[in-house]
């Protein structure tokens, strides 16, 4: 089990395929680290289906419709793009053609995919679990995904 050691800048997700700690980066995404942790603490991730998964890719989730066409009530973001690689494991902002377009939606790399580095914003890391986020469904889009049951910030778990 992985060690939390800023359990403010840590998230517990729970999907249909088990358990996965995600670290959070405010160093590298201040803001995209703030709208995460507000949307989980409003519970606007709990249900929502991992709708496009590309085998040695990444999995992506955070659409409320589960098409990939929605996000939050919030407003987009700008872009915090770094050069944090895009790595197994690596958690970072999806967002439609505009930079400065991302709202709700994330992705889980599988492997390496460094064509995305500088280009979106990495915001996090899985601590614990990518076995889990490996066993998630693929498809684009995805027959009876698999979801997330719910999303929390492990201050916030008794």
């Amino acid at each position: 089990m992985a060690t939390i050691k800023d359990p403010e800048n840590t998230l517990i997700m729970e999907t249909t395929k088990g358990k996965v700690v995600i670290a959070l980066r405010p160093d590298l995404a201040p803001k995209h680290v703030e709208r995460i942790k507000t949307l989980a603490r409003d519970g606007f991730y709990d249900g929502v289906v991992f709708h496009r998964v590309i085998d040695g890719f990444m999995a992506q989730t955070g659409c409320p419709h589960g098409t990939g066409t929605g996000g939050s009530k919030l407003p987009n973001l700008a872009a915090e793009f770094n050069a944090e690689p895009h790595v197994r494991g690596v958690c970072s902002m999806a967002r439609a053609q505009n930079p400065n377009s991302a709202n709700s939606q994330f992705f889980i790399c599988f492997d390496d995919a460094t064509f995305l580095d500088k280009q979106y914003t990495v915001w996090g890391k899985v601590i614990e679990g990518m076995e889990n986020v490996d066993k998630i469904k693929r498809g684009e889009p995805v027959q009876n995904p698999d979801k997330i049951t719910s999303l929390k910030v492990a201050a916030d778990v008794k």
